[in-house]
């Protein structure tokens, strides 16, 4: 997914605040659903719920770059998906991240939803 860096992404110094490259990653994990017409939920109280991020901020991005979020999957399992973000700014790696997210259902966690296992096969 690419990204496009505006003004109220950035610091007063014109740099990329920290936090929005999780944003970033949120926000791919997310397309990955819509571009099939899909949430990434199947009701209100159900969904994927961040359990863990390891993030590493490698370079920095500015106002008006281009930055292309790439997701892998490292582990899948029941109810539980171990995936690698990582934003590029061309080719310097930006960020990088592995997040565990935990699929939940009434905030308890449950099996990943066969529609969704058959997403992340294409991946």
């Amino acid at each position: 997914m690419k990204i496009r860096v505006y003004y109220e992404d950035t610091d007063a110094g014109g740099i990329v605040y920290h936090t929005n490259y999780i944003k970033y990653c949120e926000r791919a994990r997310s397309e990955i659903f819509f571009q099939r017409g899909m949430k990434p939920t199947l009701g209100d109280k159900s969904g994927f719920v961040v359990r863990d991020i390891k993030a590493s901020f490698l370079a920095t991005s500015l106002l008006g770059d281009t930055l292309e979020v790439t997701t892998k999957i490292l582990t899948y399992k029941r109810s539980s998906i171990v995936l690698l973000q990582e934003v590029w700014k061309e080719e310097v790696k930006v960020f990088s991240m592995e997040v565990v997210l935990v699929y939940v259902d009434e905030g308890k966690p449950c099996r990943i939803p066969e529609e969704f296992e058959d997403i992340f096969k294409t991946y």
